[in-house]
């Protein structure tokens, strides 16, 4: 038995998340059933994370346990023949037989891609939020800043079935950029919690409409109250960038401490 690695990529315009759902479309069906007609058996996949309706991936990660011997090169090629258009296989590599692509996480990357111009772009529908007004991305950036470290992310969070006791994330990297009329909002942590992102960015946005100054953020993070922060960013600007797992990706998260 091997224990195979996959990362793909995938515009998730279309699909409603990740995960198997009754009467909708998922990122996990569809690559379930390429996956099988390659492998003629039936397989259980180990996704990394739950992702909404409508968010992409630049990488996710999958792993799951096979008899078959195809080479993981050979795997990827023949994923990509069978995959629709809007998903991708990327690499493919054999895993300990312990490894788990959700549990043996040690952190993800996401980022959150707006266009900012009072002319919406007619190639990022879907893919970007169109913001027509103007941006203070060095108040956004300040506010940002405030996310780095260990805290109770209550606040930004909704509809969480976990432990309430047990809302504690690290965040590493936190930081609002910008490209011509693209903003970016790029956050890595040991853990999100269900809309964290998609919150921060609700909030970031209104700090930039002046509804709240970047220094009320530690504050509104103390009250661990979901209607101290700001609205929920729609899904249609995340992106899962990045998955990190044990070896030379750890380093880069501990220079972002």
């Amino acid at each position: 038995m091997r224990n195979l690695l996959v990362k793909i990529a995938y515009d998730g315009s279309r699909y409603h998340g990740w995960q198997v759902q009754e009467n909708a479309l998922s990122v996990q069906s569809v690559f379930q059933q390429a996956l099988e007609k390659i492998l003629c058996e039936s397989v259980e996949l180990k996704g990394c994370s739950r992702t909404d309706t409508g968010v992409h991936a630049r990488e996710y990660a999958i792993s799951f346990k096979t008899t078959r011997t195809i080479p993981a090169q050979s795997l990827v090629f023949a994923l990509n023949r069978f995959l629709p258009g809007d998903i991708a296989a990327k690499s493919c590599k054999e895993v300990p037989e312990e490894f788990h692509a959700r549990y043996s996480c040690r952190g993800k990357e996401y980022v959150y891609e707006i266009w900012n111009d009072p002319i919406r772009n007619a190639f990022l529908e879907n893919r970007a939020l169109f913001h027509r007004y103007p941006l203070d991305t060095e108040k956004m950036n300040r506010a940002a800043a405030y996310f780095l470290g260990c805290h109770d992310f209550s606040t930004f969070c909704t509809g969480d079935k976990r432990d309430p006791n047990h809302m504690e994330r690290t965040v590493f990297r936190s930081e609002v950029s910008h490209e011509g009329k693209i903003v970016r909002f790029t956050v890595a942590a040991d853990g999100f919690l269900y809309n964290m992102v998609r919150i921060m960015v609700g909030t970031l946005l209104e700090v930039s409409r002046g509804r709240f100054q970047p220094e009320e953020i530690p504050a509104m993070i103390e009250q661990k109250n979901r209607k101290a922060a700001g609205p929920t960013a729609p899904a249609c600007g995340l992106y899962l960038n990045r998955v990190f797992y044990e070896g030379g990706e750890d380093v880069w998260m501990k220079k972002e401490i």
